[in-house]
């Protein structure tokens, strides 16, 4: 978004400039913002500041999973009551939110950092595949759970590490997908139904 003229000057422009960087942002969405923190006191404004300063300076990668973390390392990885033998793999720190939330998962994570997509130009060494296969190879995992998202990129980096240590002793396993609770059989597609089937369970 290019800066323009505004009738209220030109800090406002670039404070809208700014703005409109951020994902999902149009330029309606950034004069908005813009004119929220121009109607909000010096104080709250000072705030949101130091907010962004302070989680750019103080927040990094963990050292072991790469979960956000402002220790060396994460809570999680910390927390003795985990399961130290069992990993999930997913592709953002978001991802481990979404899946924490969930209660379901005792074990640790292990954040790549995205997904390989060639057309991106993100390839395998963008991500944190190596340290992966080092971390399972000296710490004892005996169980690998990939949870990258469901998309063509997500299960190609999934089939990558799976080829990767295919000659570990590793069991790999991944989400099960298909019909949502509350669903029904009829309005699900034939990837969803086939990966139900696939991924059922002891009843």
């Amino acid at each position: 978004m290019e800066t323009q003229e505004h009738p209220y000057g030109k800090a406002v422009a670039t404070l809208i400039e700014e703005f409109g960087h951020l994902p999902g942002i149009g330029r309606k969405s950034a004069e908005r913002l813009a004119n929220h923190i121009l109607a909000c006191t010096v104080a709250e404004a000072n705030a949101l500041a130091d907010a962004i300063r302070n989680v750019k300076t103080s927040v990094k990668r963990c050292s072991m999973c790469f979960n956000l973390t402002e220790d060396t390392l994460c809570r999680i990885c910390r927390d003795p009551r985990r399961d130290q033998h069992v990993v999930c793999v997913v592709e953002q720190p978001k991802d481990v939110v979404a899946l924490e939330s969930s209660g379901a998962f005792s074990g640790l994570y292990h954040v790549l950092g995205g997904r390989i997509a060639p057309l991106e130009g993100v390839g395998p060494e963008d991500l944190t595949i190596h340290q992966l296969v080092h971390r399972i190879r000296k710490q004892g995992i005996t169980e690998l759970v990939m949870a990258t998202n469901p998309t063509l990129e997500g299960d190609g980096t999934a089939l990558y590490i799976t080829n990767l240590l295919q000659n570990d002793k590793v069991r790999i396993t991944r989400l099960a997908r298909g019909i949502a609770s509350g669903s029904v059989l009829e309005f699900a597609n034939r990837e969803m139904l086939a990966d139900a089937l696939r991924g059922r369970q002891q009843f």
